[in-house]
Formats: C-alpha cells, structure tokens, sequence
C-alpha cells in the first residue's frame, strides 16, 4: 500500500513539475535565447537586467565585465562571489560586411535546459525582414528522447506494415490443392512438375486443353489476394497514422536529439543572402513553438530582434562627375551605299530587276532622315555610280555616267551631283585580298601579274586569261556594280568651322550606378577603360585584388587608396603593410578610424593590433 502511494506521489510530483514548466513557458518565463555570433563590442552593449547590487570594473587589458555580488578580497580587489544572480547581456545589432554581392548572417539560437522536455520537440524558425519584405528561413528543431523514440515507433510500425504487404502474386496461388487435383485426375499434367524440358504456353495447352494462364488463375485465392490490394492502397493513410511527424519535416536546417544535461543547448545559425540594391538593414526575428508528437503544446513568445547594418565597399564610390570634351564640326558628311542591278550595256534604271525595289525603298529611307534632321541643312548630295571591269574603259565611263544620272533622275525633289567610276578596281583590289576561295598562289598571281598593267583595258584582257577570272566574274563582278550617295551638310546656324564643348560622361555614370547598386560585373564592364579609383573599387569587390591593387599604386596617394591598400594587402595576409596603409590613411582622414569597424579586413586588423588606440 506505502508503495502504490509512493508511485503515485512521485508521478503526481512530476505531473505538477511538467504542469509547471510548461506554464513558465507558456507565460514567457523560459525562452530559447538569440544572440550574435561574433564577438561583442562595448558599444552594442545593452543591458536589460541588472541587479542592484552589480558593478562594472576593467580588468588589466582595459576592457569592462559586469560583476554580480561582487565583495572586496582581502588585497581590495573587486571580485564575484559564489551566489552569481546573472544578467542578460545582448547585442542589438551587429555591421555586416557585404562582399562579391552576398553577405553572412550569423547568429545563435539557444536552447535553456529548462526545456529540455523529453516528450517536447521545440520547433524555431527565424524569420529574415528586409526591404519591407519577411522571409521564414529553415527551421531549427530541437528535439526530446521520448519525442524522438516516438517518432521511430511510428516509422517502425510502418515498416512493418510495409512488410506485410506481399509483392509476389505467386504466393496467392494455392499450390498443394493443384498437385493433388493433378495428381488424382491429370497424370499427364502433373508428370510436368519434374520434367526440366521446357513447355510452351501453346504446347501446354494442345495437350491439355487449358492454358497455363487459367489454370493459375483458377486456384489462385482472390479473396487475400484482394485484402492484400486494398492493403497496398492503403499506404499513404497508414503513414500519417504511424508516423505522425516525420523526420525532419520541412527541410529543417538541424534537428538534433537533446538530453538532460543542465547546460543551454546552442547552435550557430548562417544564412548567405544575395544583396539587393538599396538593402542597408537587415533584421532577424525568432519564431518558435513547442509541441508533444502532432499536438501544439504551446506557441512561444517571440523575443526581440536582431539587427544587422549592412556595409558595402560600394559605399566608398566616388560620384563625381567625369566629362568629355567633344570637337563639334560646322561641316558633316555622310555616306551610304546600294546595290543596283542593270541590264547589260543599259542604264536604264528597271525597279523590277533583282533587288532594285528593296534597294532603293532603302536608300529612300536613309536619305529622309539625313535630310529630315532639324539641326542640319543640306547643301549638296553625290551620286556616284561605278561598273566592273567588263568592256572597254570608253564604255564603261559612258556607261557609269548614264546610270548615275538615271538614279539622280529618281529623286527628283532633291538636288543631286552624278558622279562616275568607270571601273572600281580599287574595291576589286579588296574583294581579292579578302576573298576566302582564292589560293594564296592566285592572290599574289593577281598582285604581281595583273595588277602591273597600268593600261586598265589590257589589264582586264590578261585578267580574263587567268584560271581564277570564272570566279572573279561570278562572285566578286557584281559587287562592283554600285552607286553610292554621300551627303554634304552643315549645322544650322553655327558660324566657325570648329566648336570644342564639354559634356557629361553618360557612360561612366551609368558605371557608377551599377558599381552602387552592387551589379560589380556590370559595373566593370563599363568603367576598366578608365582604370581610375571607382575601377578600382569595382574588382576589389569582386575580389580581384591584384588588379584593384595595380590601379591604386598609379593612383595619387589619398586617405581613400591608402584604405583600398589596406584591404587588399589584408587580404594577401600582409598585415605589415596593411596596417601601415591603414595608419596612413587614418593620418590623412580620421573619419577612417570609425571606417575600419565596418569592414572586416581592418576590424580584424583593428582588434587584432589594438590599433585605434595609438592612431
């Protein structure tokens, strides 16, 4: 009797102990921690408990701690004494460096033994706000024994019911009932069980009447087999049924198995995000809840937020202005070529020969927007028109100036100049050199042989005696065949021949816009022609150290390049030289003191050398 009683107490006991620690949570009392990861500056100290009874002292480096019932020892210091009521120290909000476009969030989330419940699992996911946006990142999942057994019973379960399943439909057939019905009434059928000759489908059945198919089908038990179907079918529900919270349900970016230890259970958290245009903060909020199996137990308070500065070497983009100096000439020229085509030995301008339609609405074209432009007046327009070397230069020359007029007669509205080229060898001279189907023997034949006549009608006639005239004739002949129009204009109202003007760099700004919107690929493309500090600023944030580092040592020294320097050579690993362009640059601009906290180059530096006290 003592002893039921005594069970009874001690489960009453631990009811009301469960009952109470799951109140204290509910209530706030006991909640999961979120903290910074990096180490803690003095000036993000924020304290938002602290006993009236606790000091600050500096320890011999200088740097502050808070002691809790502190007394005096007997050589007078300050110390702590053993009953340590502790405070809560955060950090509110960290700087961030961005690099190569992304930047490390890192914090911690913890876990206080006061919830190590076995039967809980305790489910936190942080909740990244930005931009006026909100984004839930993995869960973290902390995790009871008990909970966890539970959750393997149900796999177990499941597995068994997996294996209870019969996959193969052989087993449904009843084989000792059909050995016996053969062997009683069908002994030719049953010698088959130990004859290894092998039997066809229609063998078997010529012999017997019945196909093997059927007979299995006739002593086959349907009834389990179906029980069996139905079973299969009833997969996904037995799943949910069994296993009623999956492992790591959700893609969770940790769920671990705690135990009873005494100690805060911690883990450090790093999300990697892209930035945006504009991002300058960021914060992080913990979200959290706690359940028993698939039943809420309770939703958690939600404690206070992280905040994350971002920083970016973008910041230190110089955004003045560059201009160009422009020669604006009072006289402009213009020029454009087409293709005619006309029969042999006419002038005759036939739109309906070849390309001459689309060839000429082209030209129309070209020359309504030269002469349509407001800022320019037209004073004259060449015709030209050239032949191939075919016939007699006297033909030709007759023959190019009738074309040419014929094309100037078209454009009646405008005032046109023909012109003639009897015979363009010059652009033959070109197609020859470029033409890819010529041996290298038939270029240089052309050049040394027939290009020495100086009389161009024997030139062509010792032209046409070469094994390589066919193709000359065929591919190149027409494309000598042309009428070009160049455009005399001048500026309307301008006075001198020459006007020097200033005017922005259009792009040049439009690479420091993308180099401050952090598109650095972009932003480079734009500005390495320029090789100047912002060219710089844009490979040392795509970490291309060496050639940022190049640009700023032919750069003028300023605190700004002595800063880059710094970073680069940190980098590098060269901490000498680091610190020394550091301490210059903070001589030539002390608003590089507060800087260095920014970027995580010089903080390390910073911290590491104790810097910023003797700059």
């Amino acid at each position: 009797m003592r002893l039921g009683l005594l069970i009874v107490a001690v489960f009453a006991a631990a009811a009301c102990s469960n009952m109470r620690m799951r109140e204290n949570v509910r209530g706030g009392g006991v909640l999961p921690g979120l903290s910074l990861t990096e180490d803690i500056r003095p000036e993000e100290l924020s304290v938002e408990s602290r006993p009236a009874d606790t000091v600050m002292v500096s320890d011999a480096q200088g740097r502050q701690m808070l002691l809790m019932k502190a007394v005096r020892d007997e050589d007078g210091e300050m110390v702590a004494n053993d009953e340590i009521v502790p405070s809560v120290v955060v950090a509110s909000f960290r700087n961030v460096a961005e690099r190569g476009g992304k930047v490390d969030l890192r914090f911690d989330i913890t876990l206080p033994p006061e919830m190590a419940e076995s039967r809980w699992q305790v489910r936190l996911t942080p909740v990244l706000y930005a931009l006026g946006d909100s984004l839930a990142l993995a869960p973290v999942f902390f995790t009871g024994e008990r909970y966890r057994k539970a959750q393997l019973r149900g796999y177990q379960r499941y597995r068994r019911f997996l294996d209870s399943i019969v996959r193969d439909s052989s087993l449904f057939v009843k084989v000792a009932d059909l050995e016996i019905f053969l062997k009683r009434n069908f002994a030719e059928v049953y010698a088959f069980r130990n004859d290894s000759t092998f039997v066809t489908e229609e063998q078997f059945e010529s012999a017997f009447g019945v196909t093997g198919r059927e007979a299995v089908e006739h002593y086959t038990d349907h009834f389990r087999k179906r029980l069996n179907s139905r079973r299969a079918r009833q997969d996904k529900d037995r799943f949910r049924r069994y296993v009623k919270v999956p492992l790591d349900a959700g893609g969770s970016r940790l769920d671990t198995v705690i135990r009873y230890g005494g100690e805060a259970y911690s883990y450090t958290y790093v999300h990697t995000m892209p930035v945006p245009s504009g991002l300058r903060k960021v914060e992080i909020e913990l979200r959290g809840s706690v359940y028993d199996e698939d039943r809420l137990v309770c939703e958690l308070p939600v404690p206070g937020r992280l905040t994350y500065y971002v920083s970016s070497l973008s910041s230190l983009a110089d955004e003045t202005p560059r201009y160009l100096t422009r020669v604006v000439e009072r006289r402009v020229e213009a020029s454009s070529l087409c293709w005619l085509e006309f029969a042999a030995g006419s002038w005759a301008l036939d739109l309906e020969l070849g390309n001459n339609t689309r060839e000429m609405e082209r030209i129309e074209r070209n020359v309504e927007e030269v002469v349509g432009k407001d800022e320019f007046e037209l004073d004259s327009v060449i015709v030209t028109s050239s032949c191939s070397p075919e016939g007699s230069f006297r033909s030709n020359s007759v023959l190019a100036g009738r074309r040419s007029e014929a094309v100037c007669a078209h454009f009646r509205s405008l005032q046109l100049r023909p012109r003639a080229v009897p015979e363009n060898w010059t652009l033959l001279d070109a197609l020859v050199a470029g033409d890819s189907l010529l041996t290298r023997a038939d270029k240089e034949d052309y050049r040394q042989t027939v290009r020495r006549f100086s009389d161009l009608d024997a030139r062509e006639r010792e032209l046409s005696c070469k094994a390589y005239y066919p193709r000359l004739r065929r591919s190149l002949y027409p494309m000598l065949r042309t009428v070009s129009f160049h455009f005399y204009l001048h500026r309307r109202g301008m006075v001198k021949d020459t006007v020097h003007t200033t005017e922005p760099d259009t792009v040049y700004a439009a690479g420091v816009r993308e180099l401050k919107d952090r598109n650095y690929l972009k932003a480079l493309s734009l500005l390495a022609p320029y090789a100047d500090w912002n060219t710089a600023l844009a490979y040392c944030s795509l970490g291309r150290n060496a050639s940022a580092l190049a640009i700023l040592q032919k750069l003028p020294p300023s605190a700004g390049v002595e800063y880059m320097k710094a970073i680069i050579h940190s980098r590098k690993g060269e901490d000498g030289e680091a610190v020394r362009c550091y301490q210059d640059a903070c001589d030539m601009n002390p608003s590089y003191v507060h800087r260095g906290n920014l970027d995580p180059e010089i903080a390390t530096l910073i911290h590491k050398y104790k810097l910023n006290r003797t700059i």
